[in-house]
């Protein structure tokens, strides 16, 4: 037998790209399920809007969970899913396929800094700070230009308010409950 690994080891290798491999287990499927009804109930229960351009909530959290959990390629998967199924069910204005790939980035971004790693605090900080840079301040803002016409400078001041507003509340939440995640739901996953 050779040094050289089969297609079935490199599978189970729990590397960022072979995580993608774990959507077929039902454990897996299901634990998504219930993140994506979490994620709708708390757009619901825990979003404020600010006018058309500015929403402060906390419906990312379950993303957050999978991108940790699963890994960079099934967050992204959860993410474009999430927010098509949250299209259909608010019927807010038309699709936009611009805040699907912000969404999917937003999860890459996250699973590269907290899939597979120890929990630290930089780790949160840096990819927080990241989603909010590209994926809210500069994405969002140029895909809400594209929708809606309105100038960038008239709308980015709020945007970057309100995303450093969070910043610090999001990364004390998020890492709080990757602490959690780690010790309670982590083992059941990555036995």
């Amino acid at each position: 037998m050779s040094n050289q690994k089969t297609n079935h080891e490199t599978l189970k290798t729990p590397g960022l790209f072979a995580s993608i491999t774990r959507l077929k287990e039902t454990k897996v499927l299901t634990f998504c399920g219930m993140m994506g009804a979490l994620s709708i109930i708390l757009g619901y229960v825990a979003t404020i809007k600010f006018g058309q351009y500015i929403r402060i909530g906390f419906s990312g959290i379950p993303n957050q969970l999978v991108d940790y959990l699963f890994g960079p390629w099934i967050g992204a998967v959860f993410a474009a899913t999430m927010d098509v199924v949250k299209w259909f069910i608010s019927g807010d204005g038309d699709f936009f396929l611009g805040f699907t790939i912000t969404a999917m980035v937003a999860a890459i971004i996250y699973g590269i800094f907290t899939f597979n790693k120890p929990i630290k605090i930089w780790r949160i900080v840096v990819s927080q700070l990241l989603v909010k840079l590209i994926c809210n301040v500069i994405l969002n803002t140029i895909w809400l230009n594209m929708l809606y016409g309105k100038a960038i400078a008239a709308i980015l001041p709020g945007r970057i308010i309100s995303n450093a507003v969070m910043l610090p509340i999001d990364v004390i939440i998020m890492y709080m409950i990757l602490q959690v995640v780690a010790k309670v739901i982590k083992p059941y996953f990555h036995d």
